[in-house]
């Protein structure tokens, strides 16, 4: 039977949402099924890259195909409040544990490990969060000598019960950090316990995701980090892989739909590839679509409007973290011929003083960069020079310039 067209829009854009079509990752995808064959895990992952390029998403594929090749996979998104002390550390990883042991029933005669129970108990016991707490609790030393063996028993069981290993996996991984003046360092924390488990050679591997930001966290915090971690950087989308974004889910809906060649082409140009905006912008493409007159619509007319849309929903609200002798830093920053790429402290400081009546001082511009770098809007590599954390920032910028511009009187 013939499928009805559909005029259902099959764009999904939002924070992590699984696009209908997974384009252009086949690459990493298998780079994760090459670190799922390590029978001693020497290599853990990092996932980095620009906000909207589709790390969660990505992760989120990884899950399926780690529990089809026999792992268990817990874990979730890492919050600030993780970060506040090794403890909350310790209480997010049991608690995210104790759903996968949850369902593993063992006998409690034979598992020497739980001494704290009682040998007399003859009933089932099963490896809930309540066993994994007392199990923390009752083992001496420090917090990571306490994780330490929560997870080494967890992933004991899990072995015994057939899996082959433990991943546990993070989003939004920037989040956890040291906090020296509070003499608590939870980050640390998690990186000694896995390195001295899979030092042992307990099947458990660790996944990480976030801002470009988070390999050099790591690193700073440990050392041994750098060889503890495969890093997988996410670029944008190839125009040809882009296009496969585009429209192989109107393909696969049946949609009443058809985007022809020069509105595919206006999408990946406006869209810089970038996952997040190729979802946006196809949707509201679409919607027009819908509703076009017979004569049919012009897609590149049709951009200025999505643009306007893009900049409210998207961009806006990060802009208004910035006051406002930062925004003018981000202006000289947006008008760099390096603004998509990458940029120096110096070269910040030559442009503003072309185009501003009162440029600013190293130190000053130093001090915005780091604020600006804490608000998620710029970031420092590994090299000492500078980024845009958000893509398509730059562009931004330069069309609130032009508007501002625009809305002077004419004097």
């Amino acid at each position: 039977m013939a499928r009805t067209p559909s005029g259902e829009n099959p764009f999904r854009p939002g924070a992590g949402h699984p696009p209908p079509y997974l384009a252009g990752r086949s690459a990493e995808l298998l780079e994760f099924d090459r670190l799922l064959t390590q029978r001693v895990v020497l290599q853990n992952l990092v996932l980095t890259g620009l906000r909207g390029v589709g790390k969660t998403v990505l992760l989120d594929a990884f899950k399926p195909r780690a529990i089809e090749k026999g792992w268990a996979w817990a874990g979730g998104d890492l919050s600030e409040p993780t970060s506040v002390s090794e403890e909350t550390l310790a209480t997010r990883l049991i608690t995210d544990v104790s759903t996968i042991t949850s369902a593993v029933v063992i006998d409690v005669i034979e598992t020497k490990e739980l001494g704290f129970l009682s040998p007399k108990t003859r009933h089932e016991q099963r490896l809930d969060h309540e066993v994994l707490r007392k199990l923390y609790d009752a083992t001496p030393g420090l917090v990571a000598d306490k994780l330490k063996r929560v997870l080494t028993l967890a992933t004991s069981i899990l072995t015994r019960a057939g899996r082959r290993g433990l991943i546990l996996a993070y989003d939004e991984a920037q989040t956890l950090a040291d906090r020296a003046e509070a003499d608590q360092y939870p980050l640390s924390v998690l990186l000694e316990v896995f390195q001295s488990l899979q030092r042992q050679e307990v099947p458990i591997l660790l996944i990480m995701t976030g801002l470009p930001t988070l390999f050099p966290e790591l690193v700073e915090a440990r050392t041994f980090a750098e060889r503890m971690f495969r890093v997988v950087f996410l670029h944008r989308l190839t125009p040809e892989a882009s296009s496969e974004a585009i429209l192989r889910p109107i393909q696969a809906a049946g949609s009443v739909v058809r985007f022809s060649g020069e509105a595919v082409d206006a999408i990946v140009e406006v869209s810089g590839g970038y996952p997040y905006f190729l979802q946006f912008i196809s949707r509201e493409l679409f919607d027009l679509h819908l509703q076009a007159p017979p004569s049919g619509i012009d897609p590149r007319r049709s951009m200025e409007p999505i643009l306007r849309r893009l900049d409210s929903d998207f961009f806006s609200g990060r802009w208004a973290r910035a006051t406002d002798r930062q925004r003018e830093l981000l202006e000289v920053i947006a008008h760099l011929e390096t603004a998509g790429s990458e940029f120096s402290l110096q070269e910040i400081l030559d442009k503003a003083k072309k185009v501003l009546r009162k440029p600013f001082s190293p130190s000053h511009a130093n001090q915005m960069l780091v604020a600006l770098g804490a608000s998620g809007l710029v970031y420092k590599n590994r090299h000492g020079r500078y980024s845009l954390a958000v893509p398509l920032l730059d562009q931004f910028i330069r069309r609130q310039v032009a508007e501002r511009d625009r809305s002077k009187p004419s004097s």
